[in-house]
Parts: C-alpha cells; structure tokens; sequence
C-alpha cells in the first residue's frame, strides 16, 4: 500500500468516494464527521483532500463555486488493494478462531 493510504482518514474518504462516485467537499466532509461523530478541522480535511489529489488518488473539478472530488483509476485500486489485505486479515482471523475455539484474539 502507498504511503498516502496509510492515513485512516484518507482510506475513508476514498471509501465515501468509492460509494458516492463523486462528491462536494463539503458533503464529504460532512459524511465523514457523521461517521466519526466528531467535527473534523476544516484546514485538516481540505489537506487531507489536497494530498490526495497531488498523489493522484482523487480528482478534483469545480461546480459553480463548489469543488468536487472523485476517486481516480489508481485510487480505486489503491483502495480494492486495502480491502482485500482486510479482508484476508479478517478471514484468517476467523479461521484461527474457529481451530483454537476461541473469540478473541491477542
């Protein structure tokens, strides 16, 4: 995984992205605060999206005066990428518990 995945709210975003196909940055924002429950920083979030973006992972363009975010080819696979590596954490997880009949985990 790149770098700029590495950050939690990055993968995030790109998730919102993934689902939502495109965005404002403010619907984005407000759809992440909603999941976190918590108010995000504005100067945070929009350097967040700026990262993104200069990495490659986003696109941005502009709507009248809004600006308007979309996951990119290499951020689409980016983020399948970390499913995946998820995914196969998650299963074999499951798979360990089932063999030592335990449900948790160290």
């Amino acid at each position: 995984m790149t770098k700029w995945l590495h950050s939690g709210r990055r993968r995030d975003l790109c998730a919102l992205l993934y689902d939502a196909g495109e965005l404002r940055a403010q619907s984005l924002k407000s759809r992440l605060e909603s999941h976190y429950d918590e108010r995000i920083d504005p100067g945070s979030f929009y350097g967040t999206l700026t990262s993104l973006v200069e990495s490659g992972f986003l696109d941005r363009h502009t709507e009248g005066i809004a600006d308007v975010y979309a996951l990119t080819d290499a951020g689409e696979r980016a983020l399948l990428d970390h499913y995946e590596w998820l995914t196969a954490r998650v299963d074999e997880g499951r798979s360990s518990d089932a063999d030592t009949g335990s449900n948790l985990k160290d």
